[in-house]
């Protein structure tokens, strides 16, 4: 029992470790990140969001399955002001029900996947994402494209033992 503990202790500390490398996604923004130098380094984003007051933000997908949403934060010169990973808890946590799916796309980047719930009327966002009981996020949006609800589920892809 104490080998068992120990090797769950040291498993959650790796994955706990592995995550947060991926907390600023590579970048540092105090070396003086600029567009230009992210773009270099990253490549193309996958999105983009220009704001009214000349800042924008930058969306990337990395990892497997692309469980990791790196969102990066400029300031209307371009300079970074920030760089995360925006798939965990901490941001699931932020979506609200009256959330436009542009709001929640901004927030959390492209659905790993999109499905239909016709009783319901409703488009279900998926996102994986980076954690160890195989799950993922989902957020319901109504045909008006608002946030009406989220749940965790169990990610499709894992091998789940159905037996009672």
């Amino acid at each position: 029992m104490k080998m068992l503990n120990r090797v769950l202790s040291s498993t959650g500390l790796l994955a706990v470790l592995g995550l947060t490398g991926c907390a600023t996604c590579g970048l540092d923004p105090q070396v003086g990140q600029t567009t230009d130098s992210v773009r270099t380094r990253l490549g193309a984003p996958t999105e983009t969001w220009p704001h009214a007051d000349g800042s924008q933000r930058w969306t990337y997908w990395f990892g497997a399955y692309a469980r990791q949403a790196c969102m990066v934060d400029f300031d209307a010169q371009g300079r970074m002001q920030k760089a995360e990973n925006v798939l965990d808890e901490a941001h699931f946590l932020q979506v609200r029900p009256g959330m436009t799916q542009d709001q929640l796309r901004e927030l959390l980047g492209p659905p790993s996947w999109t499905w239909q719930v016709h009783y319901h009327h409703q488009t279900v966002w998926s996102y994986r994402y980076d954690n160890p009981f195989c799950q993922v996020f989902h957020v319901g949006l109504t045909p008006e494209g608002i946030v009406e609800d989220s749940a965790h589920g169990l990610d499709p892809v894992c091998d789940h033992d159905d037996r009672p």
